[in-house]
Parts: structure tokens; sequence; C-alpha cells
């Protein structure tokens, strides 16, 4: 008995010393940050993360906080969480030191956050997450023909085919009565657009997007936002969503294989002549003299991830803010009537002559972009602004938070799409949706085309109105979202009859 008193004290004085330890580990933290501007800490260990999750449970969005901050303290701001403390560098000329350099790799305890989902492989080593530069590298070096003009030009046939499927659903609620979210519909549709130019694959979201692989992706990307909050695979009344996440990163991952062995079996035997990323992939993974699969999967998901969901709210932020401006909108109608006419079908050429269109869905970036920002790590001490940042620290970018300063954009909050007109001075590194330098996004030039295929066809065949009542609030689930998904009502066009006849 004696024993066991003498082990419990043992046990409880070395559970104070790691206390007292950890505590003088944060004070010497705090001590080596806080020379860089900041909002108070709300607690001493938990820095300011009480204020973040206040904001997350009453889904205030957090970017706005951020915003303010950035405006009262300056270009370089300091984030406490725990005893780690990350730092935001909101100057063009740190954007462009850091961004544009590959010396500067993204932040592993962040990404490999999203390394696994609840335990299963998710995004893994994939082109957005993978951390070490030469396997990036090697990576983005297969996949970049896929993504080249030449390639991108013969998509058009599928952007077509699928904006025109949607446009079909579209006319079945276009009685001007009918409420529907815009958030949906595109979801399924890009969805759709990358299953098939991408894999091969086609879903068909659109006429049901609760089939396994399309409900699997939803449930993904679900799991990202709910993983955030911290402890919750471990919650009891959450465990069911939490297995069906883990079963729908397997199924992702499942079908990926059987694409993988069916794409591999066609081109042994000479039958596959697409060229579609998945083949892209193959090809240079069998000139790298490498296999692994997992890794191969890793994008699989990577793509149908980022590569629909984005575009999406692309282009239902797009709508919201065209619907509340509709002088915007009416000169550009007028715009895809004189380019378009009755025509059916965008050809490539078309694309180029839309700029205003350009100019409108850049402005949607500016404001709304669907990935505010990003992250990298610097091993060595370095200043910025007139202000020291300690080696070891993680730098968060934000084009979000950069979009809406008044010292970057005259009138920041106002949708003004002729910031980007040709006349318009450029905004050099204060602008960056699709990050910048090496790490850029490399589906950029695919999703914008998408994008206006998408709307040019909507706006050539409908009047769109909101739904009155919604809050147009911006929802953090890992990109940006609208909150209530953009409501909308639609008419058909009467200039618009005779394309669809």
């Amino acid at each position: 008995m004696e024993a066991l008193g003498a082990a419990a004290g043992l046990l409880l004085a070395l559970c104070l010393l790691a206390f007292c330890l950890y505590c003088c580990y944060v004070k010497y933290i705090h001590a080596k940050y806080d020379h860089i501007p900041g909002a108070p800490r709300a607690s001493f260990f938990l820095g300011h993360l009480p204020i973040f999750w206040g904001m997350l449970g009453k889904q205030e969005f957090v970017h706005d906080l951020f915003l303010q901050w950035a405006e009262k303290y300056g270009p370089v701001v300091r984030l406490n969480a725990f005893h780690r403390v990350s730092i935001m560098v909101l100057s063009p000329e740190g954007v462009k030191e850091f961004l544009m350099s590959p010396q500067y790799p993204k932040d592993r305890f962040v990404y490999g956050r999203i390394y696994n989902i609840f335990g299963e492989r998710f995004l893994g080593n994939g082109l957005v997450t993978v951390c070490n530069h030469e396997h990036w590298h090697k990576q983005r070096k297969i996949m970049d023909p896929a993504f080249s003009r030449t390639y991108l030009m013969g998509l058009m046939e599928t952007f077509n085919e699928k904006a025109e499927e949607l446009m079909e659903k579209l006319e079945e609620k276009a009685d001007g009565k009918k409420e529907f979210s815009m958030l949906t519909m595109m979801n399924r549709v890009t969805m759709d657009v990358i299953a098939k130019v991408a894999f091969g694959l086609e879903l068909n979201a659109l006429s049901d997007d609760q089939t396994p692989f399309p409900h699997a992706v939803t449930m993904v990307l679900e799991g990202m936002t709910q993983m955030r909050i911290p402890f919750l695979q471990y919650m009891p009344g959450k465990q069911k969503l939490v297995k069906e996440v883990q079963e729908s990163a397997r199924l992702l991952r499942r079908v990926g294989r059987e694409c993988l062995e069916q794409r591999r079996e066609a081109i042994r035997s000479g039958k596959e002549d697409t060229l579609d990323i998945l083949t892209q992939i193959l090809k240079g993974d069998a000139l790298e003299e490498t296999r692994d699969d997992e890794n191969i999967l890793d994008n699989f998901i990577t793509f149908f991830v980022a590569g629909h969901e984005t575009t999406a709210n692309q282009l239902s932020f797009t709508v919201m803010a065209l619907a509340q401006h509709p002088e915007i909108l009416e000169r550009l109608q007028a715009e895809v009537d004189d380019v378009l006419g009755a025509k059916r079908d965008l050809d490539y050429e078309d694309l180029g002559k839309l700029t205003y269109l350009s100019q409108v869905l850049k402005e949607s970036l500016r404001l709304y972009p669907p990935v505010p920002g990003t992250l990298r790590w610097i091993d060595k001490e370095h200043v910025v602004s007139g202000i020291r940042i300690p080696a070891k620290t993680t730098l968060v970018f934000s084009t979000y938070i950069m979009g809406r300063m008044e010292k970057h954009f005259k009138d920041p909050l106002t949708f003004n799409p002729d910031r980007f007109s040709k006349d318009a001075p450029k905004p050099y590194y204060c602008y960056f949706p699709f990050s910048l330098g090496p790490r850029s996004c490399i589906g950029q030039a695919f999703a914008q085309m998408e994008a206006k295929v998408v709307m040019a066809k909507l706006l050539q065949r409908f009047e769109f109105e909101l739904v009155p009542g919604q809050s147009f609030k911006l929802l953090d689930a890992g990109t940006l979202r609208p909150l209530d998904g953009v409501m909308c009502k639609l008419k058909p066009r009467s200039v618009a009859r005779s394309c669809q006849e």
C-alpha cells in the first residue's frame, strides 16, 4: 500500500514538473514572439484559440477578424495557438519574397493534418499537400502536359457537353418561382466535369449526387470541415459521422485503384489514346521508373476535391455578386449576346473575346476567393517590413485579406470588375487566388475555362434573382463558400430562346 502511495506521489510530482516545464516553455515562446504586433491573447495557454473557437461555434467568419487585425496591427501580425505562433505577412514585398521562391516549403504540421482524415489516408502526398520540394517538382513535371494549352483546347467539347446538361436541369427550374441552391447545382456540374476530363468517369452527379462516389466526395469535404474541432473523433455524438467519412475516403481510393488498373491495361494493350490527367500520370510514372500507386491515388483524390469544389464556389459567388449588381449583369449579358448570339456551344476562340466576363470572374475571386490563402515555413530568421521573425516559424499569406485592404484596392468592398480592365493598374503581389510562384495552382487555366463556359451559357439563357432573406455570409469549410448556398429563382431570357430550339 505504501509502495502504491509512493508511486502515485511520484506520478503526481512528475505531472507537476511537466506542467511547470510547459508553462516555462510557453512563457519562453511569448517572450520570443511578443515583439511582433498582434491582438492580446485570450488565454496564456490557448492564445487566440478561444476567440476562434467562439466564432466557429457561432458560424462567424474568422477571416474578417483577421482583416480587422491586419488594418490595426500592420503588415506583420502574430497569431498564438497553444505554444505555436504563426505570423500573417500582408505586404506585397513579403508575398513576393516567400511565395515566388521555391526555397520556402509548405508547413508540414498544417498540411500533414490532411494527409489522413480520421486515420484514413486522404490527400497524402498529392500536389497540394506534399512539402518536399523535389517530390513536388517531380509530380508537377509529370502532370504539366495534361494542363498545357493544346490539351485544354481539346476539353472544350466536354466543357460544353456538361454545361449543356446543367442548362437542361436549370430549364426545369426556370419558372420564376422554384427556389434552389445555385451552389448545389454548380457543385454537381463541376464534379461531372472533373470526373470526365481527368479520369474518364461518367458520374452523372447532375442527375443524382447521392450515388456512392459523389456522396463520398461530399462526405470527405464535410470531414475536412469537422476535423478542425479538437478531439471530434472521440466525441460520442460524432462517431457516425467519423465512420461515414472514413468509409468515404476508402471508397474514393478503391474507385481510384480500379481506374488505375483499367487504364494501365488499356495502355499496355495499345487501346488508350485519351490524354486525360490519369493517363498522363501513368505515362509519367512509367517514364520515371517508379511505381507509387498510393501517391497516384493521393492525386486522384486531390483533383476531385480541389478540382470541383473551388470552381463551384467561384461560380456561385459570381452569380451572387451579379444578382446584387444589375448594371454589371446587364453589361455582361450584352457582351455574351454580342460574342455568342444564339450559338449553342462555345469555341475556344470565344473565350478570349469574353473580356468583361474575365474581369467579372477575377473580381469575384478578389472578394470571394475559394482558397483564402496559403502557408510557408521558414527555417531561418527573416526581417519583414522592419520586423524580425524568428526561425522555424509558419507564415500565413491571405489573398482574402489583402484583396479587401484599402491600401491595395480603392473602395475594396465594392464589386467593380473594371479593376481588372487592361488599362487598370495591375495588383502585383496582393492578389493571388491561385497562389503565386512555383507552387501556384496547376489547374488555374482549366478552372477559368470551365467557369467561363458555364457562366456564358447561364448568362445567355437565363435571368436570375436571389431569394430574399439570405445572409450572404461566407463559411470557411476548408474552402470559402456561401453559407446559404446562393438561393435563386430563374426565368428564361427571351433573347435566348432561339439558341435552345
